[in-house]
């Protein structure tokens, strides 16, 4: 759906970016993750042909920046971080004039208009006027325009960017959603964790280089080289068992004990752990909790780019 290949964008002497490859399919939920200035949106404009690259090559569903702009527009919804409403109008009579510039009409226009309002959760505000809305309902009213020719593409500049917490997991969800529907999505933001929830695929841009480019699985191992299980016995007494039990363990390399459970270190390309479990409960020990620790994708952005991204 969405190809790139060493697309780069230079101004004078200053890249905004430089060598950009990606590659998405059907249903990708890409997260864009940079500092402001990394590139995200230089490479977001140039997919939706506001752009022109200074070389390298961009597709949208096979489809070239280069020679076939506008069968990308068709095919693309572009939301940028910001954007203007019209002060007189209310948020039905914004849809449906974009939906009259997409030349959709009558009939077919008010039933679009209301489906719009239905996906977004904004039919309660249909006739309030668009410049009295929140913050989140006014990202939500522009994605619902972005909406409006049923694009295969979404390029969403910053949508969680300014939003309370309740209007972010409004959106997060929303966004969940649309994935679902088999739309490709690329979203940029600088709140990682949010990305982590709602994307299958990440990248980590800055000064314009492309860091990591990988699935969010692929992402948090990079920064892990050992597997680290917790692991809590279901009476607290038994961790000494536990703790001796796996120390002499071929497999472990380092045990730390705290808060009634036990922190067990993997020896590195160790993968496979099924014979710990069972090496404790054929000993007596019953289990409360037994998996691997979690590693936030926060976590694993500031490992990847350390020293690379003083600007976050």
């Amino acid at each position: 759906m969405i190809k790139t290949v060493d697309l780069t964008k230079k101004y004078g002497d200053t890249f905004a970016i430089r060598a950009i490859d990606l590659d998405l399919g059907e249903g990708d939920l890409f997260g864009f993750i940079g500092p402001n200035g990394a590139g995200k949106t230089t490479t977001m404009r140039i997919i939706a042909t506001l752009l022109v690259p200074s070389w390298g090559e961009a597709y949208v569903c096979g489809h070239s920046v280069h020679t076939q702009p506008k069968e990308i527009r068709r095919l693309v919804g572009y939301m940028p971080d910001f954007f203007g409403v019209y002060d007189d109008m209310t948020v039905v009579e914004y849809l449906e004039f974009f939906a009259a510039a997409y030349r959709i009409g009558g009939a077919a226009r008010r039933k679009l208009v209301d489906e719009m309002l239905d996906i977004v959760d904004l039919d309660f505000k249909r006739d309030a006027f668009a410049n009295t809305l929140s913050r989140g309902q006014t990202q939500r009213l522009g994605l619902a325009r972005t909406l409006l020719h049923d694009p295969q593409v979404l390029l969403l500049d910053e949508p969680l960017s300014g939003l309370d917490p309740r209007a972010r997991i409004e959106m997060r969800n929303l966004l969940r959603r649309l994935g679902q529907m088999g739309k490709t999505i690329i979203v940029s933001s600088h709140i990682l964790p949010e990305l982590a929830d709602i994307c299958n695929k990440v990248g980590i841009i800055d000064k314009g280089e492309l860091k990591v480019n990988a699935t969010v699985t692929e992402v948090l191992k990079r920064v892990r080289e050992h597997v680290v299980l917790v692991i809590q016995p279901a009476a607290a007494d038994e961790l000494p068992k536990v703790a001796e039990l796996l120390q002499r363990h071929e497999k472990v390399q380092t045990i730390e004990t705290a808060d009634a459970a036990i922190r067990v270190v993997l020896k590195v390309d160790v993968s496979d752990y099924s014979d710990l479990p069972r090496l404790l409960i054929e000993n007596g020990i019953n289990l409360r909790g037994f998996g691997e620790e979690a590693l936030d994708l926060e976590s694993a952005f500031m490992a990847l780019t350390k020293g690379t991204s003083g600007r976050m």
